[in-house]
């Protein structure tokens, strides 16, 4: 089976940077979609990055667009977030989900309802 777990979170100050983690326990097939959610309180769970299984064909939300990196090593079967200057409204728990279905074209769902695993959460706090 699957697991996923996320690493990195923590209490920052506006303006930093802060790299999260994800493994995989389980093997992770190279062709699946990974992304990143958050979920702030009050909030539903949002669409942060995604990443293909070729190096490079990347998306993001607006949001996080420019100072946001996802990258993968399939052979290591991690999924890492780079966070540089963090804002305050990126507090949230982040997530980790992957999604094994294939899709064609530069597309990739943004919507949680495909991914099929999640980890179970990072807490990222950042204070102005």
């Amino acid at each position: 089976q699957v697991q996923l777990v996320e690493s990195g979170g923590g209490l920052v100050q506006a303006g930093t940077a802060l790299k999260l983690s994800c493994v995989g326990s389980g093997r992770i097939g190279s062709t699946y979609t990974l992304a990143w959610f958050r979920q702030a309180p009050g909030k539903g769970r949002e669409f942060v990055a995604a990443i293909r299984w070729s190096p490079g064909d990347t998306f993001y939300a607006a949001a996080v667009k420019g100072r946001f990196t996802i990258s993968r090593d399939n052979a290591k079967n991690t999924v890492d977030l780079e966070m540089n200057d963090l804002k305050p409204e990126d507090t949230a728990a982040y997530y980790c989900a992957a999604d094994r279905h294939y899709y064609a074209g530069a597309y990739v769902p943004r919507g949680a309802s495909p991914y099929e695993y999640w980890g179970q959460g990072t807490q990222v706090t950042v204070s102005s």
